[in-house]
């Protein structure tokens, strides 16, 4: 079978687990590392600067 009804299978077992790092739930479990924090694939924290807005845009134009 293809096609349209192999897409109703796709949604029985767990992608994603609770992370026992950051405790949401973006653990992937077949890759064995956080989406979200990084955990299982470094020790330090998963976070950009883009994740934040910056500062001098929220400024007020005169």
């Amino acid at each position: 079978m293809k096609g349209t009804p192999s897409f109703g299978k796709m949604n029985k077992n767990k992608t994603h687990i609770r992370c026992r790092r950051c405790g949401r739930h973006s653990f992937n479990v077949s890759k064995g590392y956080c989406v979200a924090c990084g955990y299982g694939r470094s020790k330090r924290m998963r976070r950009y600067s883009w994740q934040n807005k910056k500062s001098w845009t929220r400024q007020r134009l005169r």
